[in-house]
């Protein structure tokens, strides 16, 4: 009985220890299975990075801006390639000729760059009215550097030339020294509305000072003719027949002015004849003039400053040529 005992007793002991072999085998393989997670993690893909479509730069247009040099304004914009710099060279060449053509000397209704030089006058206490300065636009020049910015684009200024009174300010009280040219003519006195527009433009045009290379306008300096600056109906030629008008009688004085200058040798611009004789100067000696139309103009080329003077008297109208006695004999007659 006690052997039985014994042995069961081993029995239940290896039965014991067989259970606890098993568990802790079970417990070891869980371990290394989370051991096994713990230390390799699933691996996720690699994504690439998206590749971003390439932009395209846009061409600039080429731009030529044409800048007025006093203002510093823009006068024009050019876009070249539309209007056909590189396809048609020629065709945008003759535009620009054109543009550049109507900018300086403007339209009936817009004046252009270009201006007359408005002489200076002395008045009856000797002190100077200014006049303006010759202004000129170079039309090939401008449409040359338009055509060169053409090509890579950029601004342009316009080729202004600005041309002052050629006299200095002490010549003004010795302009009057001596008389180097001198012409007279004679009209009907009591005719009075002729008298009235002859004595008008010689006041306009006495005591104006002609500088050294001065160009001198008849119809810039006396103005319109018109009744709005007093003029008067009177007798005048046109298209060889005599009619009336308002300003008849104001071709005696440009004619007057043209035969007293022609005795110093200037450069003549613009002269013109009457359609039919006039009695107060020789044949060929006249000059008409119409204001808007027909002018006398001339450029003093006598190396001196010049000093117009005009008498106005009944019946006769004087017109000399003054300049200081310093400057005589550089008046070549």
């Amino acid at each position: 009985m006690g052997k039985q005992r014994w042995a069961i007793s081993v029995l239940l002991i290896a039965g014991l220890l067989g259970l606890a072999g098993c568990n802790e085998k079970t417990a070891t393989n869980k371990l290394d299975h989370d051991k096994e997670k713990i230390t390799e993690p699933q691996k996720q893909p690699v994504q690439k990075p998206q590749q971003q479509p390439q932009k395209q730069v846009e061409k600039k247009p080429i731009v030529v801006n044409v800048i007025d040099p006093t203002s510093k304004s823009i006068v024009k914009t050019f876009l070249p390639e539309e209007l056909g710099f590189t396809s048609h060279p020629d065709s945008y060449k003759h535009a620009l000729d054109q543009w550049a053509i109507v900018l300086a000397r403007g339209t009936e209704k817009t004046a252009g760059y270009d201006q007359r030089m408005v002489l200076d006058k002395i008045d009856a206490n000797g002190q100077i009215i200014k006049g303006k300065p010759l202004i000129i636009l170079d039309e090939a020049e401008l449409v040359n550097r338009v055509m060169i910015a053409s090509a890579m684009g950029g601004d342009v200024e316009l080729p202004i030339t600005i041309t002052e009174s050629g006299y200095k300010p002490e010549d003004i009280a010795h302009l009057n020294e001596v008389v180097v040219g001198s012409f007279t003519t004679y009209f009907n006195s009591g005719v009075v509305g002729r008298s009235k527009n002859i004595e008008l433009s010689a006041v306009a045009i006495d005591n104006v000072i002609v500088g050294t290379g001065d160009f001198f306008s008849f119809n810039t300096m006396v103005g319109p003719s018109d009744a709005a600056h007093g003029y008067q109906p009177a007798k005048e030629i046109v298209n060889k027949k005599m009619v009336m008008g308002i300003g008849g009688g104001i071709c005696q004085t440009s004619s007057t002015l043209f035969n007293a200058i022609d005795q110093v040798g200037v450069n003549y611009i613009e002269k013109h004849h009457h359609s039919l004789p006039v009695g107060y100067v020789p044949p060929g000696r006249d000059a008409t003039v119409s204001y808007g139309g027909p002018d006398f103009r001339f450029q003093n080329t006598t190396g001196a400053p010049l000093l117009i003077k005009t008498i106005y008297a009944k019946g006769k109208l004087t017109v000399e040529i003054r300049t200081s006695a310093a400057y005589k004999s550089l008046i070549k007659k």
